[in-house]
């Protein structure tokens, strides 16, 4: 059944399939990622709250990133009037083929909505099976896809499954994107039940954290109201992965990835 629903979905959920591990791959001696927490600690804290387009202090706030990936698809023009009505920040790490090339004017609004517009490579392929030159092609086509369409390029990526290297950090590196992982995941590629991946965020949920969900799935974007309603309740505050790593600024080639709770 799942096997037939991909299928359905075409070739990017196929290309997806393999995100189903969700291994988040740290190979080779250079890539030690760094914790928002001590991405905010190296900056040191002369920057104050309000400063630097800074809404909030996530040194002293419950702080959380709501991010999506490989998308933009038939259902983020939706998720976008959830985060307008609910006036919550997400950074979007954009698929560049079938996505980012079918839906510009979506791009285009996810940019003008001052959500963070990221890069998830060109194809979804795996870049830890890549030479340089073809991590390059990935990332870069995504890069200047997005410059055309926003007028500026991203400055953060997320490589498909987690995985990386020291090739990929030094190509990130070359092209000024900082690699961004996560630490809570519903596995939204997996059900499309919206409950579920609702009840998996909220279990998982904590300060600091990086939320990955995916706004290509069926089940994905009914469950992002409910997940903020509670969120909130609980005391988060949503912001973009820059802010959560504010007053630091992602390192082009560095990997973040929130610890769990």
């Amino acid at each position: 059944m799942f096997r037939s629903r991909l299928r359905r979905r075409g070739g990017t959920a196929v290309a997806l399939l393999a995100a189903a591990s969700l291994m988040m791959t740290l190979s080779g001696c250079g890539v030690d990622p760094l914790t928002p927490q001590e991405a905010r600690k190296e900056a040191g804290s002369d920057d104050k709250p309000g400063g630097a387009g800074r809404r909030v202090d996530c040194a002293e706030a419950k702080c959380i990133a709501l991010t999506f990936d490989a998308g933009p698809g038939k259902d983020t023009p939706r998720l976008l009037d959830i985060l307008k009505e609910k006036q919550v920040p997400a950074t979007f790490f954009l698929l560049g083929s079938k996505h980012v090339d079918r839906y510009p004017q979506v791009v285009k609004r996810i940019a003008d909505e001052g959500h963070e517009v990221a890069n998830h490579t060109w194809t979804h392929r795996i870049l830890t099976d890549l030479d340089a030159s073809e991590v390059r092609e990935e990332l870069s086509r995504t890069q200047d896809a997005v410059e055309k369409i926003t007028g500026r390029k991203p400055t953060l990526m997320r490589p498909p499954q987690g995985r990386t290297d020291d090739t990929v950090s030094e190509v990130s590196r070359e092209l000024g994107l900082a690699q961004i992982l996560w630490s809570v995941t519903a596995k939204d590629y997996s059900t499309d039940d919206s409950a579920l991946i609702e009840q998996r965020v909220l279990e998982q949920a904590h300060g600091d954290g990086i939320i990955l969900l995916h706004d290509i799935y069926d089940g994905t974007v009914p469950a992002v109201a409910p997940i903020i309603d509670e969120l909130k309740r609980r005391g988060f505050t949503f912001v973009t992965v820059p802010e959560l790593l504010a007053p630091g600024k992602a390192e082009p080639g560095t990997v973040y990835r929130p610890e769990k709770d």
